[in-house]
């Protein structure tokens, strides 16, 4: 208050870290320093719950396109340097990164082995996944690109839900890069020249695969995505408890009101029962059976028991609905047939056909005719000649 400082700020100012040992030690070598607690606890548990859920939907999408088994463990998160990345991954590897266009304000990076890339592009294209000796090249770059495209938009539909915002991404762009010592000035995206958040984890496809994937994000994306799922937290919470409040009052009101409600069915339960004078708006289901149980005989009533009579079928009944049935039919045409006879003959007699020919039927001279309605035998008759056109007069009906 008097400006003058006390004890414990003057021993805090003389024991501050000086920043040029470090840089004398050579513990920074590229970026501006970041410590180690650039996340807590909580937000790595957070990042890491995130990570599981979204990759485990990946997995999935991922299962569909190369049909074989997927598993993806527990991601770990930490925090870690270029140089961690360098010393503990094989070289060369794909890194593939993932940019966020809506919801959220940064992007990823998902960093693959240069085999398990060429297993996966394999599975894709048809394959057993052992075809992985030739030269990793733009055809696999574009595989990869396509699959983690479809992998992190289902991932982002997921976070999604758990952000309760709409997030999108923009295409995967996938690059093979041959990790080095020393980092190169535009070589590497600029949040991976400081400390980034790096969750690894551990994937097996099939018996073909089992490595480790790693998932790089800049710090700032890491805590915007920790604050929008807290700040998504609240606000449930904050609903939640609003409709508590809202069913305490009804929860109140039912309460006081049964306490009336119970003396009064006791009331009426000590009293016998008129059945003809009760209200069934009034009755109470509970009370009904205890005074069914203490007089039954109250409530048992003469029933009126008959057999049943059905009434019987006539021919004259069946004989009317027929006829009113064939009514609504007697208008449809068919097509009637006369046949004169018929034969068999092979293909070789037929092209020999011309004018003048005679084909002998199965038919003997002076026999009946078939007539055929819509294909179907039905009756006999004789040709006639009816001034000048042939009829048939029929001889008799086919049963």
């Amino acid at each position: 208050m008097d400006g003058v400082l006390s004890q414990e700020e003057i021993n805090a100012l003389l024991n501050s870290p000086d920043d040029s040992s470090e840089k004398k030690s050579g513990a920074v070598s590229t970026g501006a320093a970041v410590p180690d607690e650039a996340l807590t606890d909580e937000e790595k548990d957070a990042i890491g719950e995130v990570s599981n859920i979204s990759m485990g939907t990946a997995a999935t999408t991922l299962f569909s396109l190369v049909n074989r088994k997927v598993e993806i463990s527990t991601p770990v998160v930490a925090m870690a340097r270029w140089e961690d990345v360098v010393q503990n991954y094989e070289r060369p590897c794909v890194f593939i990164r993932i940019a966020y266009t809506t919801g959220l304000d940064g992007s990823n990076i998902l960093v693959l082995k240069e085999h398990d890339v060429k297993v996966i592009t394999d599975l894709m294209m048809g394959g057993d996944g052992t075809n992985t000796s030739e030269e990793l090249g733009e055809l696999h770059l574009s595989a990869i690109s396509e699959a983690m495209n479809q992998m992190m938009g289902s991932a982002a539909t997921s976070l999604s839900s758990m952000l309760n915002k709409t997030i999108d991404i923009s295409p995967p762009v996938a690059d093979l890069i041959d990790l080095q010592e020393s980092v190169d000035e535009g070589s590497i995206d600029e949040f991976l020249e400081g400390t980034f958040v790096k969750i690894s984890f551990k994937m097996e496809i099939g018996d073909l695969v089992n490595s480790e994937i790693m998932q790089l994000y800049p710090v700032s994306f890491a805590r915007e995505m920790c604050q929008a799922i807290a700040k998504n937290m609240e606000k449930d919470a904050e609903e939640a408890q609003i409709g508590i409040d809202h069913t305490q009052p009804e929860s109140a009101s039912a309460a006081h009101q049964s306490q009336p409600q119970t003396n009064q069915n006791q009331n009426m339960a000590a009293q016998p029962m008129n059945p003809q004078m009760m209200n069934p708006q009034m009755i109470n289901p509970q009370m009904m059976n205890q005074q069914m149980m203490m007089n039954p005989q109250m409530y048992q009533q003469p029933v009126n028991v008959q057999p049943a009579q059905f009434t019987p079928f006539s021919g004259e009944f069946a004989a009317q609905f027929a006829k009113e049935n064939i009514d609504l039919i007697m208008d449809v045409p068919l097509e009637v047939t006369v046949e004169l006879g018929r034969t068999s003959k092979s293909i070789s007699e037929i092209l020999d056909f011309a004018p003048g020919t005679i084909i002998e039927l199965n038919r003997i001279a002076g026999e009946a005719i078939d007539e055929l309605v819509n294909g179907k035998f039905v009756a006999k008759g004789e040709v006639v000649v009816i001034e000048e056109s042939f009829g048939v007069r029929i001889t008799e009906i086919v049963k």
